[in-house]
């Protein structure tokens, strides 16, 4: 489960953190590659820790626009057509594990019958979606890795409605930049449209050939292997295409906004 961030030592000298950050900010860019691998430095340090380094307000700054950074230099970097690895059903893990901000005993149950999905923002058509329509939909299936921020990751066989081909269904206006989602535990998160489009994101309605159950995120959430776990919303109940950035709960404590596994 994730948790909230923690605080590293104080020894830890903001100065030198500073330094740090603003020399990473200064690099040249000789080519993609090295730079991509330059501008994890530190932002790196705070995505992967999901630390609060320090309280002093010009260092917190500086993570903030090194996380940004790091956002454009993932956008950039990212190929919407490679596609994340598929696995066997060998290989699959068991039992899948949970995750979520809560603990497994605080589980969003959610009346199946009663759901309606709802569309907001650049989209055409707004009307909301029961899951009876949602399941009539084209179906595919995947069997990929979800990679968590903490360093583990586990194998599962994910099946629903490819996201990009509902986007166009809906009248989406696919030059927006950014998709926002909303979930009934109270979680949210937002990706960009590139990878909304991506062959790979699949608005998941099942789990290994059954309905999804409540702990991997009934009604619907939303899979991507080309993201890390966080990224991944369980539970959607909106969906808004927006050129307005959205943010996303553990993004807005500093957690990095792309994502990208």
């Amino acid at each position: 489960m994730i948790k909230k961030p923690n605080r590293l030592p104080a020894s830890l000298d903001s100065e030198l953190i500073v330094k740090d950050a603003r020399r990473a900010l200064e690099l040249s860019m000789p080519s993609r590659r090295l730079f991509g691998k330059r501008a994890l430095t530190l932002g790196g340090l705070a995505l992967l820790t999901g630390c609060d380094i320090t309280d002093n307000a010009s260092v917190n700054r500086m993570l903030t626009r090194i996380s940004r950074m790091n956002d454009g230099v993932q956008g950039w970097l990212f190929d919407p057509d490679k596609l994340a690895p598929t696995y066997p059903a060998s290989m699959i893990t068991r039992p899948f594990p949970f995750n979520a901000f809560y603990g497994e005993d605080e589980i969003t149950e959610v009346d199946g019958d009663a759901y309606r999905l709802e569309l907001k923002g650049l989209i055409d058509n707004r009307r909301p979606w029961t899951l009876p329509a949602l399941r009539r939909l084209p179906q595919v299936e995947q069997i990929t890795r979800h990679i968590c921020v903490e360093g583990w990751s586990a194998i599962g066989r994910w099946g629903g409605v490819p996201f990009a081909g509902f986007l166009r269904h809906v009248g989406a206006d696919l030059s927006a930049k950014y998709i926002a989602f909303r979930c009934a535990d109270d979680y949210y998160t937002s990706i960009d449209m590139p990878t909304a489009l991506h062959p790979q994101t699949q608005l998941t309605l099942t789990y290994d050939g059954d309905i999804l159950p409540p702990k991997y995120g009934f009604p619907m959430k939303l899979r991507m292997p080309t993201k890390l776990g966080y990224k991944n919303p369980k539970h959607i109940v909106s969906i808004e295409v927006t050129n307005t950035y959205p943010g996303g709960y553990w993004e807005d404590q500093g957690y990095n906004w792309f994502g990208g596994a």
